[in-house]
């Protein structure tokens, strides 16, 4: 899995709410069925969190959950605006019907 998928994945789960590591790597797994190794999603956290995309949310004792700000709501839209038009390119191209 590239870096960018990784970072992509934690946006998409964090769409629905803070989440701390354990359960960032949770729901990904629920989403694709596999889970980030502890280096792909601690890295795609950081780099999230330099580009301003997450910020820590209120601690719940040893657990750091992370939120999207608003500019990672935007870069989580325009990129799945973007996956999404590639994937109705693709189907159609493989003469199957994009729903």
């Amino acid at each position: 899995m590239q870096a960018n998928d990784a970072q992509t994945l934690v946006l998409c789960v964090l769409a629905d709410g803070p989440l701390h590591g354990y359960a960032i790597n949770a729901a990904i797994e629920d989403l694709v069925g596999e889970r980030l190794g502890p280096g792909s999603l601690y890295g795609a956290l950081a780099r999230l969190e330099a580009k301003q995309l997450i910020e820590p949310a209120e601690e719940q004792g040893r657990q750091r959950p992370v939120r999207l700000t608003p500019a990672g709501r935007e870069v989580l839209e325009r990129e799945l605006r973007s996956m999404a038009k590639v994937a109705r390119a693709g189907l159609r191209s493989l003469g199957v019907n994009p729903a």
